[in-house]
């Protein structure tokens, strides 16, 4: 089965009492090593039996989907939001009945960034290492890395937004 089906396919935290829907393939897949993600990452790492979440090399694997594309379709009863300061954009939702991190929300995008792991199967293979500036970073040359966000990330996600008409639809559970 290609990520390009229309049929859902569900990506679980790791107990398997929560599960977000998603179709289609992913907009892009990348690593990003930004400061943010290392701190918010290392943060949600230290919960009790929380999975690791920052690579050796300092970065987060993550599958961008369309938020049209994308539902809680079970257990949102255990989805915990958490931000790195409270005026914070972006947050990072936790399934609480395994501390399993499930996905980032930037709050005012069109796409929802759910974290590569909890995917079914073989996840879609990493395209980038984005944001490779940033400290404790340690990049290797197995995938093009760049400094910050290069055209053609930015581009792919215009022309997600587009094909949504310019929409940006809130994920809720």
């Amino acid at each position: 089965m290609t990520r390009a089906t229309k049929r859902p396919l569900i990506a679980a935290c790791p107990s398997g009492q929560t599960g977000i829907e998603f179709v289609g393939a992913p907009i892009l897949t990348a690593v990003c090593c930004c400061e943010s993600c290392q701190a918010a990452g290392r943060r949600l790492e230290t919960a009790p039996g929380a999975p690791l979440v920052v690579r050796t090399d300092g970065g987060t694997d993550y599958c961008l989907y369309r938020k049209d594309r994308v539902r809680v379709s079970f257990g949102g009863e255990h989805l915990e939001e958490r931000r790195l300061t409270p005026s914070s954009s972006t947050r990072r939702v936790v399934a609480t009945c395994c501390n399993a991190p499930m996905f980032l929300d930037f709050t005012k995008g069109h796409w929802l960034t759910l974290y590569r792991d909890r995917l079914p199967g073989d996840p879609p293979r990493l395209e980038m290492r984005v944001m490779t500036k940033a400290a404790g970073v340690s990049v290797s040359d197995d995938l093009p890395n760049y400094p910050a966000y290069p055209a053609r990330f930015m581009v792919r996600l215009l022309a997600a937004w587009a094909a949504m008409g310019f929409g940006r639809p809130e994920l809720a559970w």
